[in-house]
């Protein structure tokens, strides 16, 4: 039970952050531009996004709308991070849904 109400939480969020932010689209990125676009981020998060480093996280199987979300909050500087905010810094709209796209049809490791 306690699973449901976390995804319906998640799922609200989602669409709250969708209506009350028109820069927030659900028009879908290209993966193939999106794993073209990754080599600057295989460093931290590695070639499919499952990274070999603890401290860095994994990307792979993340919903393409969660990366795309945080990716424009580093990119505004909402979300923190010295690492990601110049990475996202230089990433247009359409490179964020291209990630997003890519990352997200990663198998994540089990």
């Amino acid at each position: 039970m306690k699973q449901k109400n976390s995804n319906l939480q998640f799922i609200g969020c989602i669409a709250l952050l969708l209506f009350a932010n028109p820069t927030f689209s659900v028009e879908k990125g290209d993966p193939i531009r999106g794993k073209a676009k990754s080599s600057t981020c295989v460093a931290c998060h590695g070639v499919s996004g499952n990274s070999l480093i603890p401290n860095f996280p994994n990307l792979a199987g993340q919903h393409a709308l969660y990366l795309e979300i945080a990716l424009k909050a580093y990119k505004n500087g909402d979300r923190k991070a010295p690492t990601m905010q110049p990475m996202a810094a230089a990433l247009s709209e359409q490179d964020i849904k291209d990630l997003a796209a890519f990352y997200a049809s990663q198998a994540p490791i089990q």
